[in-house]
């Protein structure tokens, strides 16, 4: 039995999505922890050792099936399952693959989140099969999955797809990865928080702090689009901005690739029309017409389980089960 299922965990920022299913990707049972990066390196570990026992037993497993697929943020080496650096979770030169496969005892496959994602929607949602897709996730940081001809395109050294790390602004602000000025810095959720709490501190922003509870310090990107959904001009202003940004960072990649698919998905996605037009809009205004006029950009098809069902995917795909 221990190998007619496998396990996918989708390790982010925020929460640990852990899930089992069977051979064909129906899932048994999911659960989500918050991830508590702030808590180091060994507490995240054992989080995730806790979900991936506690999932198999609400599945009713008599023990944790043989193959376990996890999506990690930040560049990493999926062949020896080594993350290089993960700003997000405060992760620098941490050997995944192995100190898993060390405290569960199992075969476990390490990909990229936003690749899984990517992996997820091409097998599993429902423009599957999709030659040419690229998979977007707009939340704390923004990631960016491949699928090009058919197969996950990773690149040579597996660090294709770092959407958020084109620089917009050369002398813009520090980002988590030691540039200035990337795409993440200007149209990620983080800085839909940072761009609301700045207008507050200025005396301005009244009607964002009133959707934070009324504290300037609870002032998130969800904060500001439910400000934006009741109409408050300075939160539409914001996701008007950050949409424009995001636009011009997505125009890169299609000028460049050509894809017929663009799928977003991501907490900061969530902000609906306001940040989806000026999207669209800015697309329109940058790509050449000869690779705007059969693209289409929709939300991603699983919802926040793109990149848990991609966790799936790469553990049934590298174990050919």
């Amino acid at each position: 039995m221990k190998d007619q299922f496998v396990t996918g965990v989708d390790l982010g920022g925020t929460k640990i999505y852990t899930a089992v299913a069977d051979l064909k990707g129906r899932i048994l049972a999911e659960i989500k922890a918050p991830t508590e990066a702030g808590k180091g390196i060994d507490f995240v570990l054992n989080k995730v050792v806790a979900t991936v026992r506690q999932v198999s037993k609400n599945a009713g497993l008599p023990e944790i099936p043989a193959y376990l697929g996890i999506g990690a943020p930040g560049p990493l080496d999926p062949q020896s399952g080594f993350v290089y650096q993960a700003p997000n979770l405060g992760w620098r030169d941490i050997p995944l693959k192995m100190l898993l496969e060390q405290a569960l005892q199992v075969n476990v496959t390490v990909g990229n989140d936003a690749n899984l994602a990517a992996l997820g929607e091409f097998c599993f949602g429902d423009y599957k099969g999709t030659s040419n897709l690229i998979y977007i996730t707009v939340s704390t940081g923004i990631g960016c999955g491949l699928i090009l001809d058919g197969e996950l395109y990773q690149g040579a050294d597996y660090s294709a797809g770092e959407i958020g790390h084109f620089t917009l602004e050369p002398d813009g602000l520090v980002c988590s990865c030691g540039n200035r000025g990337c795409l993440e810095t200007i149209a990620s959720g983080t800085a839909i928080a940072r761009f609301a709490k700045e207008l507050a501190q200025q005396g301005k922003g009244t009607g964002i702090v009133k959707a934070a509870g009324g504290l300037i310090e609870g002032i998130t990107a969800e904060a500001v689009s439910r400000a934006a959904a009741s109409g408050d001009q300075e939160a539409l202003g914001i996701l008007d901005k950050t949409g424009r940004a995001l636009g011009l960072g997505f125009s890169y990649i299609v000028n460049l690739l050509n894809p017929s698919l663009i799928l977003l998905g991501g907490g900061a996605m969530k902000a609906g029309p306001p940040l989806w037009q000026a999207i669209n809009d800015e697309l329109k205004r940058r790509v050449i017409k000869s690779n705007i006029k059969n693209l289409k950009v929709f939300p991603a098809t699983l919802g926040d389980r793109s990149g848990l069902f991609g966790a799936i995917a790469c553990a049934l795909q590298a174990n050919r089960v």
